[in-house]
């Protein structure tokens, strides 16, 4: 046998080892990623948390259309699941919380009637304010009267109504009014927002200052006006889990929602605005 023989079968043999070797470590490998996937994909699986039962929401009146959207999106997404809503003004709401009306969640129009229920301690968790609103000018369709400023709602024989200066929208009402040093007697004071939207619509009244989100949600029913002093008198929402929370697993993914993308996609079109 030559030289170059024995050399040649000697690489052989290192190169088979070699190639057994890489086979070797490659089967490992894919083992090692199929067991990594199956893992991930588990993970996955657990992450996704199974929620069931009814969830109690109380919303400011002016989160109607949004929250009812939202609720049956949340439902679609965890079946076996059921939204209830409680919708009115802030203070409210947030005296029946204090007061022992059970519900998971508590999204109001403004931090001062969220620390009604904070300072009781009868929230679970932190507000987070997941939107802003801003006020707008409800007229009757057409704008008969003219109404183009905050000044023009103080005119002799206009019938204005507000909202209580209770609730959040009255309150930044109040404070537009004081901003500007305007002297507003109204009509009337209302409950909520809705309440004294419905006015302008039944034609009670010639006038409302609610949200820029009521005014789009009534579609034609009513026009809008703008007026600069709102800028200052913007309302932070914020939401919070509650206390005692009937369904706590499910409100903090209902909760979850509002905060999520999807959520905001869903405020931002009624004319909510981000946080």
């Amino acid at each position: 046998m030559t030289r170059y023989t024995r050399r040649t079968r000697r690489t052989l043999q290192v190169t088979g080892v070699g190639v057994a070797a890489l086979l070797a470590l490659s089967a490992c490998s894919s083992g090692s990623d199929s067991s990594s996937k199956k893992d991930s994909s588990s993970a996955s699986k657990d992450s996704a948390k199974k929620v069931t039962g009814t969830v109690t929401v109380f919303a400011a009146a002016s989160l109607k259309e949004s929250f009812t959207t939202l609720g049956k999106d949340f439902e679609k997404a965890h079946p076996g699941t059921k939204v209830t809503f409680s919708f009115g003004g802030s203070d409210t709401l947030a005296a029946s919380i204090t007061g022992g009306a059970p519900a998971d969640v508590f999204a109001a129009a403004s931090p001062k009637t969220m620390a009604i229920v904070t300072d009781k301690k009868d929230a679970a968790t932190a507000p987070s304010t997941f939107v802003r609103n801003q006020l707008e000018i409800a007229t009757l369709p057409g704008n008969p009267d003219k109404v183009a400023s905050l000044k023009d709602l103080t005119k002799s024989g206009l019938k204005v109504v507000l909202c209580d200066k209770t609730v959040p929208c009255g309150a930044a009402a109040q404070k537009a009014l004081d901003a500007s040093k305007l002297k507003l007697t109204p009509a009337s004071y209302e409950q909520d927002v809705k309440s004294a939207l419905t006015k302008v619509e039944l034609k009670e009244a010639d006038a409302a200052v609610v949200y820029k989100t009521d005014v789009k949600a009534a579609g034609g029913k009513v026009d809008g006006v703008e007026f600069p002093e709102s800028a200052n008198a913007i309302n932070d929402y914020p939401i919070a889990l509650l206390k005692d929370a009937p369904n706590a697993a499910a409100a903090k993914e209902f909760i979850a929602l509002v905060q999520s993308a999807e959520g905001q996609k869903v405020l931002t079109a009624a004319g909510f605005l981000k946080p």
